[in-house]
């Protein structure tokens, strides 16, 4: 895993050079941007393995410089708790939210899953959750050798939950995710796609993969 390449972006110098200092003793190469606009310069001259984004940055903040990173793995590390924000941004194309202060050990954890699923997608277009297989070229979904056939709709839908396994994603950012894939879900109609989703999986192995959380959304069902 070492010598992958990190870029920090955070305008805070100490917790840039505490964050530098284990990341460094972990082997890891380290870049430094202070600033949104900086992170944008850096970004555009090489291209990191993973970064670690701040939302509080003079210039651009945070959320603005998050959508110009494109096809790495990007975790946000931030004081600010509110969930939603978190949800907003999990779903804006960072992988991981991390809040300070945060404990050095999670950090890395972090980092090294990322890293791993970073290398993995890069070989492969599945995502994997559990014994759920989906393919993002063909939009089949497998259980172990059972393929199961989705619709346009149902592939959208458990393509996000599928991306983001450990979040809970709100309806309204559901139907507004999903609109790229399929044009036809609206509100009332969400949860019957959802609940032939379930059926299908059901059908297979009698397994529930997806929970609903109620006045929510829906999420991945962890164990």
């Amino acid at each position: 895993m070492s010598g992958k390449h990190i870029l920090i972006i955070d305008d805070d110098i100490h917790i840039g050079d505490v964050l530098k200092e284990i990341l460094d003793r972990e082997g890891y190469r380290v870049s430094r941007a202070y600033s949104g606009t900086e992170a944008l310069f850096v970004l555009s001259q090489s291209k990191p393995d993973l970064v670690l984004l701040d939302l509080m940055l003079p210039g651009l903040n945070g959320e603005e410089v998050l959508p110009h990173i494109k096809g790495l793995p990007v975790i946000v590390v931030s004081a600010k708790v509110d969930i939603d924000s978190k949800v907003e941004l999990l779903l804006g194309g960072a992988v991981d939210y991390v809040t300070k202060p945060f404990h050095s050990k999670e950090l890395l954890a972090r980092i090294a899953a990322h890293l791993r699923n970073a290398a993995i997608s890069a070989s492969s277009p599945s995502l994997i959750f559990k014994d759920i297989t989906l393919n993002t070229d063909t939009h089949m979904a497998s259980i172990g050798e059972n393929e199961i056939k989705l619709t346009r709709t149902e592939y959208a839908i458990l393509k996000l939950l599928m991306q983001n396994p450990g979040q809970v994603i709100t309806k309204s950012l559901l139907l507004d995710r999903i609109s790229e894939d399929t044009p036809d879900c609206t509100e009332s109609s969400l949860k019957m796609h959802i609940s032939n989703l379930r059926k299908k999986f059901r059908e297979v192995n009698g397994k529930d993969y997806i929970e609903a959380v109620w006045g929510i959304g829906f999420k991945m069902k962890s164990d």
